[in-house]
């Protein structure tokens, strides 16, 4: 298994078995982060409905934790509203996914970066 051992059962789990993964058609929030250290990138498409996200989709090109925590974010926050979605931290996301190595840690930032950015990106659209 080599450097996957490293890594959490929640982080194999969601590497292997990703959730909510690919495109999303006219979402009504979309932000793409990026590492420049690492080349991690993370886009974040949302579908809002009565203020509550009703759908996260994601494409994450990165190392396994980068998917895993794309992958455990979008499942956690759907059905939540914007405000508590904004509140996530990565600390949170860090800890739901069973922890993460200290040179992985980016991938949590990622991750809640790439959801806030989606919702301001709603926020600027919306009527």
């Amino acid at each position: 298994m080599g450097r996957m051992a490293a890594y959490s059962a929640a982080v194999v789990e969601h590497f292997e078995h990703p959730r909510n993964a690919g495109e999303l058609e006219s979402p009504d929030g979309e932000a793409t982060v990026a590492n420049p250290v690492c080349g991690d990138r993370m886009r974040v498409m949302l579908r809002i409905a009565d203020g509550r996200i009703a759908e996260m989709r994601w494409l994450t090109r990165g190392c396994p934790p980068a998917i895993a925590t794309s992958s455990w974010t979008s499942e956690l926050v759907t059905g939540w509203t914007l405000a508590e979605a904004e509140g996530l931290t990565r600390e949170a996301i860090a800890e739901g996914v069973g922890g993460l190595p200290q040179d992985k840690l980016h991938c949590s930032v990622l991750a809640a970066d790439a959801l806030r950015r989606a919702i301001a990106d709603y926020r600027r659209r919306a009527p």
